[in-house]
């Protein structure tokens, strides 16, 4: 399956490069270090990170520049995008990829600290902003919202997940300030505090949410979609490495639409990859990453991305994490307009793929489609054991969910998912003659 023909068009923009720019002279045989700071289990930056590495392709890259030089490249793996920031700030990493309120933090310390960085990509993004959620325990009598009063909420303070439950609190009428007891806990600690019953809930970025339902050690209390609010991962270079070696920069982002290009054309495969440098589930890579997955990739820097990453800087001065930030001074797409030529501008126009239902077969190197989720549901039920993993896309919202973690309604005939149960009952409350059913009644009722 193929998100986008861009995807496809990339493939035909690995020519070499013209020569690098830089202190060493052409042809004077120095070696040049590039340092990339990534996060492997943040999945959708991986077209910038994971993929991107297991493939070869910065490296093949760089080989095809010719310019006398040979180049080694270190990549830096890290949990947030905190300490990228710090590397980068410390000029110590050339290029890095992290989510979008820390990008805003990167160019706030960036400026600050006499290092500015310059927004160059986009690896995978949520036009609704599915990318985060908030989840609570799977015995948790929580339904909405309106229930966290009081109570105790993990997340990384200065996250996109953190800006996600910010706004989610304050638009159920709840101060994220005062009406909750806000933890401030990297995603393994939240994840392990939730799990362990000190935390009444999680706020936190892709993969977090999909691991933990996956698991069976979480429920979804929000979908991020809710808002609707784009969020997305970047990639932002050093303004003066971009400067100094603006060929090598161009090299990163042919090979980053050479990663895209290829999770686009083999979203199970790419998934696979991404499983086994992560050691996370591929079931949970693909839920975010594959075919119709919550996340699409794409590295324009789309219009509606710069403009929702405006609207997240109040979020960050609210929390006192930054001041103003000069978003259209930060967001510079001249080096990915290069590197890209003619599919920058088709990449730039590009939509996400329509949410469908899929079942992954065993052994499969490619998914099923269906129309409807009953229909998916009906090939579960007749192919339980051969099926690996079956995702719905939510009624409301189109986050794309495990079918098995799924808030299930019969409206008739029809049998509609629902992420989060607040959606499930305000589709409830709007539809009479509709009733929730256990995912175990949905598949009787399609069989």
């Amino acid at each position: 399956m193929r998100r986008t023909p861009v995807a496809l068009t990339a493939l035909a923009l690995l020519a070499p490069l013209s020569a690098c720019a830089g202190t060493a002279a052409a042809g004077d045989g120095a070696t040049v270090t590039v340092t990339v700071g990534y996060q492997s289990r943040t999945i959708n930056t991986v077209t910038a990170g994971t993929l991107l590495r297991s493939l070869g392709s910065f490296e093949k890259q760089l080989n095809a520049l010719h310019d006398g030089h040979t180049y080694k490249v270190v990549w830096q793996d890290y949990a947030t995008g905190a300490p990228i920031t710090a590397q980068m700030t410390a000029g110590k990493t050339d290029i890095g990829s992290m989510g979008d309120f820390p990008l805003l933090i990167n160019a706030a310390r960036g400026r600050q600290l006499g290092r500015p960085t310059r927004l160059v990509s986009v690896t995978g993004y949520n036009l609704r902003g599915g990318l985060n959620t908030i989840m609570t325990a799977p015995g948790s009598p929580l339904s909405s919202l309106a229930g966290l009063k009081g109570r105790k909420v993990s997340t990384s303070i200065g996250s996109a997940a953190d800006g996600t439950l910010v706004r989610a609190l304050r638009r159920a009428g709840l101060d994220p300030d005062e009406d909750i007891h806000k933890l401030n806990q990297q995603p393994a600690v939240g994840a392990s505090a939730l799990v362990a019953g000190s935390a009444d809930a999680l706020s936190q970025f892709v993969a977090w949410p999909g691991l933990l339902a996956f698991q069976g050690k979480a429920k979804a209390l929000y979908d991020g979609a809710q808002l609707n609010l784009p969020t997305f991962h970047g990639v932002t270079a050093r303004e003066d490495f971009a400067k100094k070696r603006p060929a090598v920069l161009e090299a990163f982002l042919k090979a980053q639409a050479e990663a895209t290009a290829y999770l686009n054309a083999h979203p199970v495969d790419a998934a696979e990859k991404v499983a086994k440098a992560t050691g996370l589930p591929a079931q949970v890579v693909y839920l975010y990453n594959g075919a119709h997955g919550i996340a699409t990739f794409d590295p324009a820097l789309k219009p509606q991305l710069v403009s929702a990453l405006k609207q997240d800087v109040s979020v960050l001065k609210d929390a006192e994490l930054t001041g103003d930030v000069d978003v259209d001074g930060f967001v510079d797409d001249r080096y990915a307009r290069r590197a890209l030529g003619a599919a920058y501008a088709k990449s730039l126009a590009a939509v996400p793929p329509p949410a469908v239902s899929e079942a992954w077969d065993r052994g499969a190197t490619r998914t099923r489609a269906f129309a409807t989720p009953k229909e998916l549901l009906a090939y579960v039920a007749a192919h339980r054991s051969g099926v690996r993993a079956a995702y719905v896309p939510d009624a409301t919202t189109g986050t794309l969910w495990f079918a098995d973690r799924a808030v299930w309604v019969a409206d008739g005939d029809a049998l509609l998912p629902f992420v989060a149960p607040a959606t499930a009952q305000a589709y409830l409350g709007a539809h009479p003659g509709a009733r929730a059913v256990s995912y175990g009644q949905a598949l009787e009722q399609a069989s």
